[in-house]
C-alpha cells in the first residue's frame, strides 16, 4: 500500500471510530433513566465532542461538534440546529482556550466541560423553558440545569480518555 493511501486510510479510520464513539455517546444520553439521579441526567455528546476538539484541533473539532449537535437535537426531539450551532461555537472556543492557555489534563478538562455544559444547558433552558414562560423556571434551573452541568463535568474524564485513545491509536505518520 502506498504511503499516501495508508495515510488517507488512517485518517478515514480515525474519523469513523470517532463517529462510532459519538453514536455510543448519543445512545447513552438518550437512554431513559441511564445514570439518572432524580431529574438530573449527564450529557455524553458534549464532553466527547470537546475531547475530539481538544485532540484534533479547533476546526476539525468544530465540524465534528456540528455533527454532534445535530445528533443531540435529533435524539432530544429538539428543533434541528440550535445545539449544532452552540456546539460548534463552544467546541471551537474551548479548543482554542486549551491550545493557547491551558494544559490538557483532567482538571482543566473537567472545568472546561462544566463551563461549556452550563452554557449549552442554559441556552436550552432559555429557549425551551424561560421564553415559553415555564412556571417553575428558577427551580428547574437551580435543581436540574446546574446539577446536570456538574454531573456532566464529573463524568467527562471518560470522554477525554476515549478521545485520547482514538487520537493516539490512529496517528498519521508523515
Amino acid at each position: 500500500m502506498t504511503s499516501r493511501r495508508k495515510r488517507n486510510l488512517t485518517i478515514l479510520s480515525k474519523w469513523v471510530v470517532y463517529f462510532l464513539f459519538l453514536l455510543v455517546a448519543a445512545t447513552l444520553q438518550s437512554l431513559p433513566g441511564f445514570l439518572q439521579i432524580g431529574s438530573v441526567k449527564p450529557l455524553f455528546i458534549l464532553p466527547f465532542c470537546l475531547g475530539v476538539a481538544i485532540y484534533q484541533g479547533e476546526y476539525s473539532g468544530a465540524f465534528f461538534a456540528v455533527l454532534g449537535g445535530f445528533l443531540w437535537d435529533w435524539t432530544g426531539g429538539r428543533i434541528g440546529g440550535l445545539m449544532a450551532l452552540g456546539m460548534m461555537l463552544v467546541c471551537f472556543f474551548a479548543a482554542m482556550l486549551v491550545e493557547l492557555y491551558l494544559r490538557v489534563n483532567y482538571i482543566n478538562f473537567i472545568l472546561v466541560t462544566f463551563a461549556c455544559a452550563l452554557l449549552m444547558l442554559s441556552t436550552d433552558f432559555l429557549f425551551y423553558y424561560l421564553m415559553q414562560d415555564y412556571v417553575a423556571g428558577l427551580h428547574r434551573y437551580l435543581w436540574v440545569v446546574v446539577p446536570s452541568a456538574v454531573y456532566t463535568a464529573l463524568l467527562s474524564p471518560l470522554s477525554m480518555k476515549a478521545a485520547r485513545f482514538v487520537a493516539g491509536r490512529f496517528v498519521v505518520e508523515d
